[in-house]
C-alpha cells in the first residue's frame, strides 16, 4: 500500500472480521483486532508483534469499549480507518422473536455498533481525519423471510451511516455502509446465527420453509471472504471513498431489484400520495 494505516477491526476472531485482519497485516497496515475471547489464541495465531494488538472487546458493554479504545490508541497513537464488523444473525418470524431476542439483536447490530463509533469518533475529529467502515448487508437493502428482524438491523447501519456521513464530511471524516452479499463464512453454520425459541404453527409456509436453509446452503456461497477483505482494505486506502457499496453479485442484484420494486408501486400509488398535499 502506497501508506500504512492504522485500522480498528471489531469481530476479528472469524469470518469477515479475521480475513480482514489477515489482509490488512499483508498489506503492511497496523491493526487493533477486538474479541470477546481468545485474544492470547488469535495473537499466536496471526503473529506480526509490532503492527498487531488484540483487544477484549464486547461491543455491548460502552465501558470496556471505551477502555479497548484508550488501549488502542496508547499503543498505536491513532486509529485510521474503524471497521463495524461485529454482529449476528437472527432467524425468527417477526411475531416469533421475543423482545429479548430482539433486544439482544440491536444490542449487538446496531448499539454496539454506535458504542464503537462513538468511542472512535473523538480521536478522528481531533486530527479531522478518519473512515468508518460499516458492515452493512445485502439484507439492508430488501426483506427476506425468516430474517426481517436481522435485517431491519441492517437498514438501521445504512441509515446511521447516511446520516454520520454528512454530519463528518466537514471535518475530513468519510463512511461507507459495505453490504456483502452471502459468503462462504461461517455466518450460515449454526454455531453463528441464532434461531427463535418461539415458532408458532401458522408461519410453517414461510418462515418454517426458510428455517433449513441455512444449513443446506451452509458452504455453498458465492462469495469469497478473502476477496472481500481485499476489497476492504482497497477502500480502507482510498481517498474518496464510496458511501454506499454492495459487495457481491447477489447484493448488487438485490438492490437493483428492491430498487425497482419500490419504485413501480410508488408510480402505481402516485396519484393517492399526491392528493394529500395542501392545494395551493
Amino acid at each position: 500500500m502506497a501508506s500504512q494505516k492504522t485500522l480498528m477491526i471489531t469481530g476479528a476472531s472469524k469470518g469477515f472480521g479475521l480475513e480482514i485482519t489477515k489482509a490488512a497485516l499483508a498489506a503492511g497496515d497496523k491493526v487493533i483486532a477486538t474479541v470477546r475471547s481468545g485474544a492470547a489464541e488469535l495473537v499466536t495465531a496471526l503473529g506480526h508483534p509490532d503492527t498487531l494488538a488484540v483487544v477484549t472487546m464486547d461491543v455491548t458493554n460502552e465501558a470496556q469499549v471505551k477502555a479497548a479504545v484508550a488501549e488502542a490508541l496508547g499503543k498505536f497513537g491513532q486509529i485510521d480507518v474503524l471497521i463495524n464488523n461485529a454482529g449476528y444473525g437472527l432467524l425468527a418470524g417477526v411475531e416469533e422473536a421475543s423482545d429479548v431476542e430482539v433486544r439482544k439483536q440491536y444490542d449487538t447490530n446496531v448499539f454496539g455498533l454506535l458504542n464503537v463509533t462513538r468511542a472512535v469518533l473523538p480521536a478522528m475529529r481531533q486530527r479531522r481525519s478518519g473512515h468508518i467502515i460499516n458492515i452493512s448487508s445485502l439484507f439492508g437493502y430488501d426483506a427476506i423471510i425468516g430474517w426481517g428482524i436481522y435485517g431491519s438491523t441492517k437498514f438501521a447501519v445504512e441509515g446511521i451511516s447516511k446520516g454520520l456521513a454528512q454530519e463528518v464530511a466537514p471535518l475530513g471524516i468519510h463512511v461507507t455502509a459495505l453490504a456483502p452479499g452471502l459468503f462462504s463464512t461461517d455466518f450460515l453454520g449454526k454455531a453463528s446465527y441464532q434461531e427463535s425459541a418461539n415458532k408458532i404453527a401458522d408461519y410453517d409456509e414461510t418462515v418454517g420453509q426458510v428455517r433449513h436453509v441455512p444449513e443446506q446452503f451452509h458452504g455453498q456461497q458465492p462469495g469469497d471472504p478473502v476477496k472481500l477483505a481485499q476489497v476492504v482494505i482497497q477502500i480502507a486506502h482510498t481517498a474518496q471513498p464510496p458511501l454506499h457499496l454492495p459487495v457481491g453479485t447477489d447484493a448488487v442484484e438485490m438492490l437493483k431489484n428492491n430498487a425497482a420494486k419500490m419504485l413501480e408501486e410508488s408510480a402505481r400509488w402516485q396519484e393517492v400520495s399526491f392528493s394529500t398535499d395542501h392545494r395551493k
